[in-house]
């Protein structure tokens, strides 16, 4: 059963228009553009790379290019991977050996093209996934590099969790009357996760911790602000006999890779992270979310607590906060106009706080269907009002 974003990317895609569709994470933005990329590669004979995918993360490439090999079998050459920190000379094999299809980091992928160890001339469907992302962590003088070196004759597909700002004026550059597609409230987290948060004592994190720890018996993902904090708690989880691994940016390919493979497979049932984790990376059946320290950006609350309640499950996503750290997390919740429940230390509610509103901001409930807004220059194929 496809989801919403799906049923109605999938069709336009298939049909040949641009796509802009935004929606929050865990609705299968990755299969939306996937499968119609593999349906026209299977209805070309063209040579050569024809599809090019650019995600932001190493691990998000690598996981699209998974999902992209399992839709197509052995129909067709392995889709090629381009991206730092892992063996150059595999992804140019990979490459050369008859890839249609590319996913790639843009600063890799450029590099490539400096050195002229790729051609994109090919290219017929250009895809950008995550693309806010993307531009936050710097991308977009690699992204236009890349777009001026592709056909312009091409189709684009633009998939991502926001669409303001710089984002919206890069996709308009690239897009030729797309179909615009907006599901429910992207800066809401999903209805389908449960959000609490705890007020501790100054050194009451780590008991805190330990208590929701032992109450789930599903893989849990813990977020934290720094790779000190990030380690600490890994040591000290380990050596309470909790099995948990940690990435963060300065942990290498490798070893991001172990971790992420061995929460995947149950090895290590507690996943430490920065934010680096929070977007992009999709892993079965996590139970729970435990914001340990409180995100810089109120919209990477969004993102982190995204990674349960994916695909139609429920989920549960926990907030620890100190005393001194109120009026923090108040304006998180005024940033995202949401109320988030307050737990004792032994499970009792203490209810919510009154609704906050921003004064001249009104707020859209989310939908489950899409909602689709004219842009400048966009065709609007429909429009749904819930």
């Amino acid at each position: 059963m496809p989801t919403p974003v799906q049923a109605a990317a999938i069709p336009q895609a298939l049909a040949g228009k641009d796509v802009i569709a935004t929606a929050q994470t865990g609705t299968g933005k990755t299969l939306a553009f996937l499968v119609p990329v593999i349906e026209k590669l299977f209805g070309q004979n063209a040579p050569g790379i024809t599809a090019l995918v650019l995600v932001p993360t190493r691990e998000l490439a690598m996981q699209v290019v998974a999902q992209a090999n399992a839709l197509q079998g052995k129909q067709a050459p392995p889709a090629a991977l381009v991206v730092g920190g892992l063996p150059e000379g595999r992804q140019l094999d990979t490459i050369h050996n008859g890839a249609r299809l590319v996913v790639a980091t843009p600063g890799r992928l450029e590099d490539y093209l400096d050195r002229r160890l790729i051609s994109l001339r090919g290219v017929k469907t250009l895809v950008l996934d995550e693309a806010d992302r993307m531009l936050d962590m710097g991308f977009l003088p690699a992204i236009r590099r890349i777009a001026s070196v592709l056909p312009k004759e091409r189709q684009t597909l633009c998939f991502s969790a926001t669409m303001e700002g710089a984002v919206s004026r890069l996709v308009s550059d690239y897009t030729r009357s797309p179909v615009r597609l907006a599901f429910g409230s992207t800066l809401k987290p999903s209805e389908n996760v449960r959000l609490q948060a705890f007020e501790v004592a100054e050194n009451g994190k780590p008991e805190m911790l330990q208590n929701l720890l032992d109450k789930e018996t599903g893989r849990c993902l813990v977020f934290c602000r720094t790779k000190r904090g990030t380690e600490r708690i890994a040591k000290s989880l380990n050596r309470l006999g909790i099995h948990a691994a940690m990435i963060h940016g300065d942990r290498s390919q490798s070893q991001r890779i172990a971790a992420l493979t061995g929460f995947q497979r149950g090895q290590y049932r507690v996943l430490i992270a920065t934010d680096v984790a929070a977007r992009g990376i999709h892993v079965q059946d996590i139970a729970h979310v435990i914001n340990y320290d409180l995100p810089e950006v109120a919209e990477h609350f969004i993102h982190r607590v995204g990674r349960t309640g994916r695909a139609g499950a429920r989920g549960v996503a926990s907030t620890l906060f100190v005393r001194e750290q109120r009026t923090e997390f108040f304006q998180l919740e005024r940033a995202l106009g949401i109320q988030i429940e307050r737990v004792s230390m032994n499970g009792e509610s203490f209810g919510k706080r009154a609704r906050v509103r921003r004064p001249g901001v009104e707020r859209i409930a989310a939908t489950s269907g899409p909602r689709m807004v004219r842009l400048p220059g966009e065709f609007l194929q429909a429009q749904m009002e819930s």
